[in-house]
């Protein structure tokens, strides 16, 4: 019985790439007819017959149209073929390069979203521990993952470091032998016991004192390991891989070597003055420095996505297109809702204009605030600025999609017809669309929880609209105290501004009669600025007001942000 499954090369580069080859069998023993013994054949093999794979990728951003066409091509397999039985286990081995040069534009990734390989991440988080050029540096498991020809290339870059006047300290396991002699000294820890710590020639020689030679061609790091390690899979093991790890254990601490460490801890406590040790030189870029390669990698990363950046742009136009196909096209007639459509659109652009800002933060900024969290931990930069460059980006984006917006709604459904209005009215606009981001994003320095914020700025934006805007209840009418709390919401200078905006100059009609004709008891307005001095009175008079008191509030929220996230540095550093 013979079952295979065949990739094999095949055709010519015309007809394909390339075409990969897998056979796989299962086989029984076949009798020999010649009198020979029979060779029994594996019950399954797999065989790969001439193999070559290669990946490409557009070398630059979509937006850079000139770069976008053009690709690079990396050859992962060239011309492989390889047979393996069963019974038999086949270990893949190779190197990669410890330069980052090849994917410095390329996004990291990670679970998710595809990024740059597992070992290029380490090398990229040892690179950015590197940044302040520290004079201790503890790195947990640095070349897990890596493989040896990179582990040593980190291990001997490591070393470098340490004779520039610096402490290294690594944890790592199964090192090449090649680098015994690059550690300056090596401990060995087993079930949270110090074995043992000296010199590489020491841990040669105490090892040997202790009965346990290391033979030629044997890595010593593996064979003291695997002497001081206990194996807990039975009991039996288990006890007497311990005794045998305290039996060195004790020997270690009778032992010169650790007599000799012991006084050298004791001098250095002796010491009448003890300097701190500089953890990270002092020699730093500006914060203007940071924060613009900040913004420069904040736009780089957020505008790889495609789809997002589409969204972004495009979210306040959906809506537009919703409010756009209700009204269809405004009226001049009292009778047929000229007044009440123009409110309700009004109020459905200072009203909504928010929650979009607000769904960006929401969706974007948690990963940059993880982001930001751990590389502020480890004084690349303060959380503030993280904060700063995400607004820095968002800034351009929310502008464009504003304009958007208001170009569609304003003509379409027939708003004043003016072009310095129209102007107004897309300035306006843009305040409550960043007011909504800008909000969310001071609310989640101190919230850790996206769905919080989420929540808490809906009722805010609520909240304000109902006091500030007018609509529900004129501001003359309402208590005293919700009068000044109305002071406080940017929708009482918004919608003050839109009002102003749309109804100045403008004359209504009733059932056909202009102005001075009112037929029926409804039609009692005819001119626009009745509409503002009723519901917003002395208005006309504030106009440029307004519009200071209504770009305040973002200077306001940012300074308010910051404060936010240098508290959330105090929280996180307690």
């Amino acid at each position: 019985m013979q079952t295979s499954y065949s990739l094999s090369q095949g055709g010519s580069p015309a007809e394909s790439r390339f075409k990969e080859s897998f056979k796989l069998s299962s086989q029984k023993t076949e009798p020999q007819t010649d009198g020979q013994t029979p060779s029994p054949l594996a019950s399954c093999t797999l065989s790969v017959s001439h193999v070559s794979y290669s990946v490409s990728e557009r070398s630059g951003p979509w937006w850079t149209a000139l770069c976008h066409r053009e690709k690079w091509t990396r050859q992962i397999l060239r011309d492989v073929s390889f047979h393996v039985e069963s019974g038999q286990i086949m270990g893949i081995l190779g190197n990669s390069e410890l330069s980052l040069t090849h994917v410095a534009g390329t996004v990291i990734g990670g679970r998710i979203f595809p990024g740059i390989s597992g070992g290029e991440r380490r090398r990229v988080s040892i690179a950015s521990q590197l940044l302040q050029d520290p004079k201790v540096i503890l790195l947990d498991e640095p070349t897990t993952g890596l493989d040896s020809m990179t582990a040593n290339q980190i291990v001997v870059l490591l070393a470098e470091l340490a004779q520039r006047d610096r402490i290294i300290i690594v944890t790592i396991h199964q090192p090449r032998s090649e680098l015994f002699r690059v550690f300056s000294r090596i401990a060995i820890l087993s079930c949270g016991e110090l074995v043992f710590c000296g010199e590489p020639g020491e841990m040669v020689q105490f090892f040997s004192g202790c009965g346990y030679e290391c033979p030629e061609y044997c890595n010593p790091f593996d064979l003291y390991v695997d002497l001081t390690s206990v194996d807990t899979r039975s009991t039996e093991r288990e006890v007497a891989t311990y005794n045998r790890m305290h039996v060195i254990t004790s020997a270690y601490q009778s032992s010169e070597i650790y007599r000799r460490m012991l006084e050298g801890v004791e001098r250095s406590c002796q010491l009448l003055e003890k300097p701190p040790i500089p953890f990270k030189s002092k020699e730093a870029p500006s914060g203007f420095s940071k924060l613009g390669v900040l913004i420069r990698r904040t736009a780089r990363n957020l505008s790889r996505d495609r789809m997002g950046v589409l969204m972004r742009l495009s979210q306040n136009l959906i809506y537009g297109l919703f409010v756009a196909f209700f009204v269809m096209k405004l009226d001049r007639d009292i009778t047929k809702g000229a007044i009440q459509d123009r409110i309700g659109i009004i109020y459905q652009s200072m009203g909504a204009s928010p929650y979009t800002g607000m769904l960006n933060a929401v969706a974007l900024f948690p990963a940059l605030r993880a982001i930001g969290d751990q590389e502020s931990k480890d004084g690349l930069y303060q959380k503030w600025q993280m904060f700063l460059a995400y607004i820095f980006h968002i800034l351009p984006f929310s502008i464009v999609s504003v304009f958007i917006f208001s170009s569609f709604l304003y003509w379409t459904v027939g708003l004043f017809p003016e072009a310095a209005r129209f102007l107004c009215f897309s300035a306006v606009i843009l305040v409550p669309h960043v007011v909504g981001e800008l909000l969310t994003l001071a609310l989640l320095g101190v919230v850790h929880n996206p769905n919080i914020v989420n929540s808490g700025v809906a009722l805010l934006n609520i909240a304000g609209i109902l006091l500030g805007s007018g609509f529900l209840r004129s501001s003359q009418d309402m208590p005293q105290v919700f009068q000044w709390l109305s002071y406080l919401t940017f929708q009482k200078y918004g919608c003050e501004l839109l009002i102003v905006t749309e109804f100045y100059g403008l004359n209504f009609t009733c059932g056909g009669s202009v102005n001075g004709t009112l037929p029926g008891p409804g039609c009692m307005v005819s001119e626009g600025a009745q509409i503002i001095e009723q519901g917003y009175p002395g208005a006309l008079g504030r106009y440029t007001l307004d519009f200071l008191l209504l770009y305040s509030f973002l200077p306001a929220l940012v300074l308010l942000g910051v404060v936010s996230f240098k508290i959330r540095n105090h929280i996180v550093q307690r």
